[in-house]
């Protein structure tokens, strides 16, 4: 099968060697977004809310450069350093992801970067 690399400025660059998004047929699928400005290639302070709202306009620059958007999200998985910031974290979620995708949330020892949050997502265009 084919698939498309996607790329766009308006989000961070790769931290390693893998493409933001990659669309295969109608799925989209985003590797995981940390809370990093793109503008300033550097992580946000604030911690986990602040780096939430910073993932989101990061998924959202991905997915509109792949051709879909939030709406199209069937299946999100959220990485958190710390579980105690699970409530914290869904306030921000649930603004975006409102129409409730499928999701796993799991605790990571270590996160790239020293993220408190990363998502990936995959899509339906």
């Amino acid at each position: 099968m084919e698939f498309t690399k996607v790329h766009t400025d308006k989000a961070p660059a790769a931290l390693g060697p893998y493409s933001q998004a990659v669309v295969a047929g109608d799925m989209v699928f985003l590797s995981g977004q940390g809370g990093i400005n793109p503008e300033t290639g550097k992580l946000v302070e604030g911690g986990v809310t602040e780096e939430a709202k910073q993932i989101m306009k990061n998924i959202g620059a991905v997915l509109e450069a792949a051709g879909a958007s939030f709406e199209n999200v069937v299946k999100t998985t959220v990485f958190l350093a710390d579980m105690g910031d699970f409530a914290a974290f869904n306030e921000i979620y649930a603004e975006y992801f409102t129409t409730k995708p499928a999701r796993s949330c799991v605790a990571a020892k270590t996160l790239p970067a020293g993220f408190s949050v990363e998502v990936e997502v995959i899509a339906v265009k």
